[in-house]
This record gives C-alpha cells, sequence and structure tokens, in this order.
C-alpha cells in the first residue's frame, strides 16, 4: 500500500509538471510566426536570384566594354558566356549590344542587337538581361553618381555553399512596443554604405522603445514600400551578430504613433554574405548601448 500511493503521488507530480510546461496558445501562435519568418527569410535569401546568387559588381567607365567570362572582355563575368555583349556608357545612357551568336532575354524576352538598358534609379525599375537559360541575370545599378554592372547567377558559389543561418533563440520579450515621433516633413538622414557612397533618405521620424530601464531612440528610414526601414548597430554588432550591424522592419505607426518591434525578426544584410553588395550602414544616432540578444546571429561562411 505504501508503495501504490507513492507511485500514485508520483503520478500526479508527473502530471502536474506536464500542465504547467505546456506551451500556451499564446506561446504556439508566437513560435509558429516566428519560425514561417525565419523559413520565408531563408527561401528569399537562396532563391535562383536572391542575394547569396551575387557573382559580381562590376563598375562601368563612360565609353564601351565588352562583358562575358572570357580573358579579353573589359568586363570579366564570373560565369556566363565566354561573349555576352558590349556595354556603352554615354553621360546618362547606357546601351547594350547582344553578342550575335548567344541566347540573351531582355525583362524576360528574347532580344537581338542593342537596346537601352534602365538603371535601378528607374521608377519602372533596372532592366533584366538574362543568359545562361536564365540561370544568370545583370543588371545596372545606380550608386552616388557612378554606374555598376550588378551579376547574379544560380550556380553562385555562395549559394551552392549556402552555410544556413543561425539565431537567437525566439523570445516575446524581444517584441517591444515602441513610440514614433515624427519629424517635420521631407526630413532626410544621410546613410553611409559599404562602398562609401552617402545617399540623403527619408526619415520621417524616430522610434523610441524601453528596455532594461532605459530608453533607446531609432531613427527610422521610408524606402516607399509603406514600412519603417531600420538600420541599426549594438552590443552584439561584431559579437555575435554581424559587425556591420542588421537591419529590421516594422509597421507604419497607428493613429496613436504606437509601433511593434519585433528584433526576433533582425537580421543581417546582404553584404554578411557576399562581397558584391552595396548595403547601406547603421547611422552615428542608430548604434545603440545596448545588446540586443534576439535575431539572426553572424553569418559563418562567406566567399
Amino acid at each position: 500500500m505504501a508503495f501504490l500511493s507513492t507511485a500514485l503521488l508520483a503520478g500526479c507530480g508527473d502530471k502536474e509538471d506536464a500542465a504547467t510546461t505546456t506551451p500556451s496558445a499564446e506561446d504556439v501562435a508566437f513560435t509558429a510566426v516566428q519560425q514561417a519568418w525565419r523559413e520565408q527569410r531563408k527561401a528569399d535569401l537562396t532563391k535562383p536570384d536572391g542575394w547569396t546568387s551575387l557573382v559580381g559588381l562590376h563598375w562601368i567607365d563612360p565609353g564601351s566594354h565588352y562583358i562575358g567570362s572570357d580573358a579579353d572582355n573589359g568586363i570579366r563575368l564570373a560565369k556566363g558566356p565566354a561573349h555576352l555583349g558590349l556595354v556603352t556608357l554615354k553621360g546618362d545612357a547606357l546601351r547594350f549590344a547582344v553578342e550575335s551568336k548567344v541566347a540573351v532575354t531582355l525583362d524576360g524576352q528574347p532580344t537581338k542587337g542593342s537596346v537601352t538598358l534602365r538603371t535601378d534609379a528607374d521608377p519602372a525599375g533596372p532592366s533584366v538581361v538574362g543568359f545562361d537559360e536564365g540561370r544568370g541575370i545583370a543588371t545596372v545599378i545606380k550608386r552616388g553618381q557612378r554606374y555598376a554592372l550588378r551579376v547574379k547567377h544560380a550556380d553562385a558559389p555562395t549559394r551552392v555553399g549556402f552555410a544556413g543561418l543561425d539565431y537567437w533563440p525566439a523570445d516575446r520579450s524581444w517584441q517591444i512596443p515602441a513610440r514614433f515621433v515624427a519629424h517635420p516633413a521631407g526630413k532626410t538622414l544621410d546613410v553611409v554604405s559599404i562602398i562609401g557612397t552617402t545617399d540623403a533618405v527619408a526619415n520621417p521620424g524616430v522610434v523610441e522603445f524601453e528596455r532594461d530601464d532605459k530608453t533607446f531612440r531609432l531613427e527610422a528610414l521610408d524606402e516607399g514600400d509603406g514600412k519603417l526601414f531600420l538600420i541599426l548597430a549594438d552590443r552584439t554588432s561584431g559579437h555575435g551578430s554581424y559587425g556591420a550591424g542588421r537591419y529590421l522592419y516594422a509597421n507604419m505607426p497607428d493613429p496613436q504613433g504606437r509601433v511593434l518591434l519585433d528584433f526576433n525578426q533582425a537580421y543581417n544584410p546582404p553584404c554578411a554574405f557576399t562581397s558584391f553588395a552595396t548595403c547601406p550602414l547603421p547611422p552615428l544616432e542608430n548604434r545603440l548601448d545596448l545588446q540586443i540578444t534576439a535575431g539572426e546571429k553572424a553569418y559563418a561562411k562567406k566567399l
């Protein structure tokens, strides 16, 4: 009887322990949202034309330049046909003459002869030159007053050898309510990039939040996509997270100026994965004296 009583008590204790460790519906929902975000993040990075597919960033000087993977080209591609064509920069106008024996597409359609190329500064977006049966694409970007040919390829070593992403454990305490304080209309903030250019970016306001009984502020940027864009560095930068900072998006403030910052979704900029990106860096105002032990950690491998 004594043994039976002890066993029954032990069984009750096991049930009580199980009950106390059963996650709440809110915790289950939170975990599901974070996992879905992480899966989408990986899918975006590693898609055939994602950031890990970058294989080149080639600055275009005024004049004409042959493009291709052969050594006799002025702009030599890491992957692609031996001779792709001829690009010509005259003033702000860019023309591309396709090599006659190469299959090339422009914005998804087969093309021949000479065509005008839009850049990423164009409201319609850049022209997309496709090659290698669509595995490779080239676009022209404008940074400052200079132009560059950005080249992606599905067979890029950084994509094929992608090492995966690492995160701090998802933590609901890093979902922090914040307050949006608007700046005067039209205000911009100078943002320096990893390649040394400076751009004046729309800076609609600052986001204030509290952590560890202290108030912190982040200048918010508006890229015209209906979100607040935050470029930040913190005490983990170079000590667990990527040294050049991380990015975070948040919804626009509600009518009361409320914003939710989910630092579990702070993520690495493209330059954490490739040497051919032109990432904006955290402004001085967004370098926080705070350890944000949430979100994406430093990438383990970079080619």
